[in-house]
């Protein structure tokens, strides 16, 4: 494996794709330094060192890791990747319900930008919706328990609030369109994994000072507690690995056809079913819908009901990890019934001659392909939950008694997104690497890209 990435930096169009790359990533992590004007920046991260602990805080926090910090310290990228994130997801459930927009997806490359430019437009109106409530929400001092965070309210801080902001979300979407066109990997996915891998260094110094080698006065944790986690982040890691790379291989066999003089057909190949159809999709739906609450009563601590619901959902209940994992399985199968369409993809296998073995073409397959699709969509979804929780169990004081923030990296989104980028760039460099005839990552078989 030393060896590819010492062979990276010898073929001259991947290493400039790489070089690039990591300087788009180092432009971003810039920018997430840049303060937004108008804004105290110190109170605003004493607040959200204050609530970091509090049911409101975990959906600052899983905002905050999209946007690499950025929106703790309200920066111009505080929005991070968000808005385009929000908008592609919109838009391909839209693709769905709206026949217009369907036929669009189906016309290749132009239906493909267009769709891309739509998904522009939307990051944009969603990014000035989003950044006139915060500059609302700043202004208050109610809602940062009395703390000043704006010194001169008024509609100029909000005109240049959003306006600042919007900027900020639309700059970090071109970086990673950039990335697409003249680096390597997936753009959008690479600015989010750089993001994430920002709070790494911070996690290490907390387990340090937990550590405390050198002052076994002040040891919080114990060694075989270390060793233990370093333990399960391996197999976490491991698995991760494989419920990712996993698919289900449904055998196609296409007829022979004779045109002219020539036969076409006859080959035997198969259909590559994703036992992680959705991604990360449901962890974060289930994230949003379930702290929601909590956060509305945080800000309006007199919302009466509401905060009857939110302290039952209170992070780490029995209740929040119960409803986390149900809301888990649901938006597993929502997305995933979304996303693959069984009646289509029969439908093109019989329109190019294909068929699956002892199964009749047409509705008999794509009944057959939605029984085999919702079983393993099954095992995705139980794993998701499993890993989504994982670092809810691991920083119970009934077990590990860790930090959140140490403990994340044993699980849930971040963990995913990182393990799924580093795949799909690495399976892309490899690529690279095999066409110009040098060895690829691995010496035996070859990586698996994520879709």
């Amino acid at each position: 494996m030393i060896q590819a990435f010492t062979n990276i930096f010898k073929v001259p169009g991947l290493r400039e794709k790489v070089l690039f790359t990591l300087f788009i990533i180092v432009v971003y992590r810039i920018g997430a330094y840049v303060p937004t004007p108008g804004i105290d920046g110190s109170a605003l991260a004493r607040f959200f060192q204050s609530i970091s602990r509090t049911p409101g805080g975990q959906l600052f926090g899983i905002m905050g890791m999209f946007s690499g910090g950025a929106l703790q310290k309200a920066t111009i990228f505080a929005l991070g990747i968000m808005p385009y994130i929000s908008a592609s997801i919109i838009l391909q459930l839209m693709t769905v319900v709206i026949p217009a927009l369907e036929k669009l997806a189906k016309e290749g490359e132009e239906g493909r930008k267009k769709i891309i430019q739509y998904t522009r437009y939307g990051t944009i109106i969603l990014s000035i919706i989003q950044t006139f409530f915060i500059a609302l929400w700043l202004e208050n001092p109610n809602a940062f328990q009395g703390t000043v965070i704006v010194p001169n309210p008024g509609w100029g801080f909000r005109l240049m609030t959003m306006l600042t902001l919007t900027t900020g979300s639309a700059f970090i979407m071109w970086l990673g369109e950039q990335i697409d066109q003249h680096g390597i990997g997936n753009g959008m996915s690479i600015i989010i994994t750089a993001g994430i891998i920002e709070s790494v260094p911070t996690a290490l110094w907390q387990t340090y000072i937990l550590l405390s080698p050198f002052d076994p006065a002040r040891q919080q944790l114990a060694w075989w507690k270390f060793i233990l986690m370093i333990v399960l982040f391996v197999g976490t890691v491991v698995g991760v690995i494989l419920i990712i790379q996993g698919q289900r291989k449904i055998p196609v066999q296409y007829a022979k056809q004779i045109r002219g003089n020539r036969m076409y057909g006859g080959q035997s190949t198969y259909l590559p079913l994703k036992v992680n159809q959705a991604g990360v999709i449901p962890i974060i739906f289930a994230q949003s819908v379930i702290l929601f609450p909590a956060t509305i009563a945080g800000f309006f601590p007199k919302a009466g009901a509401l905060t009857s619901v939110a302290r039952y959902l209170t992070h780490g209940s029995i209740t929040y990890d119960v409803l986390y994992a149900l809301l888990i399985l649901f938006f597993t199968f929502f997305y995933t019934a979304i996303t693959f369409n069984p009646i289509e993809v029969s439908d093109n296998l019989q329109k190019f001659g294909g068929f699956v073995p002892g199964i009749r073409p047409g509705r008999n397959t794509a009944e057959y392909l939605d029984y085999v699709m919702t079983h393993i969509a099954a095992s995705g979804a139980i794993f998701l939950a499993i890993i989504a929780l994982f670092p809810n169990i691991v920083s119970s004081p009934k077990v590990l008694n860790i930090p959140f923030l140490i403990a994340s990296f044993f699980g849930g989104t971040g963990l995913l997104i990182i393990v799924g980028v580093v795949l799909d760039t690495m399976k892309q460099i490899e690529s690279q690497l095999l066409m110009r005839h040098y060895e690829g990552f691995v010496k035996k078989g070859k990586l698996k890209a994520r879709r």
